[in-house]
């Protein structure tokens, strides 16, 4: 019997976290989310993520390879087993997303597509906090935390910590004075 609950209380968390993934209504119905999951390939990645979470926990052997694999080929988007996402971050185009090793991306983070979040020393990983939105083509290497609220620009290389509530771009990336913390 202890199995069986386990199996249920597992499902009842898929269920939920996809719910939750699923953030732009307040109260999204299962049919809203099985609609978004049809016709949304961000959806459909997150949904892939959460199946991969399940797969170690109940220790199936190979499911998660299977499954990065699957998520990779389909929708060119490459999540490496150690990242962990926050519920509700959009994929608003998957083609040429990477998120290597063990970095973490908070809820609401945005991505428009042709990221890289890690690192090319193995020095360690990013961290982006809530309700950023990461610009197309941007990347976000080593070991740095973005702020809450940030963006970040088209293009942009991320190479050092940026603030809560910033705006950056460049290469390498720059802050930006956001309206009112201008210079006098």
């Amino acid at each position: 019997m202890g199995l069986f609950r386990k199996a249920a209380q597992d499902a009842f968390e898929l269920a939920r976290s996809l719910r939750k993934d699923r953030g732009d209504a307040p109260r999204p119905s299962v049919k809203e989310a099985v609609k978004a999951a049809a016709s949304q390939d961000g959806y459909k990645v997150l949904l892939t993520m959460r199946l991969r979470e399940a797969a170690r926990r109940w220790h199936v052997p190979g499911a998660n390879h299977l499954l990065r694999l699957s998520s990779t080929v389909l929708y060119g988007i490459e999540i490496n087993t150690d990242v962990e996402l926050g519920p509700g971050v959009n994929f608003a185009h998957t083609l040429g997303i990477i998120l290597g090793g063990d970095a973490k991306i908070g809820p609401r983070v945005k991505f428009y597509g042709n990221n890289t979040v890690g690192t090319v020393k193995d020095n360690g990983y990013p961290v982006i906090e809530e309700d950023v939105v990461v610009g197309a083509g941007a990347r976000v290497l080593g070991p740095v935390r973005i702020g809450a609220r940030s963006v970040i620009g088209a293009n942009a290389v991320v190479l050092h910590d940026v603030p809560p509530d910033s705006v950056v771009s460049g290469i390498p990336a720059r802050i930006h004075p956001r309206k009112g913390d201008a210079p006098k």
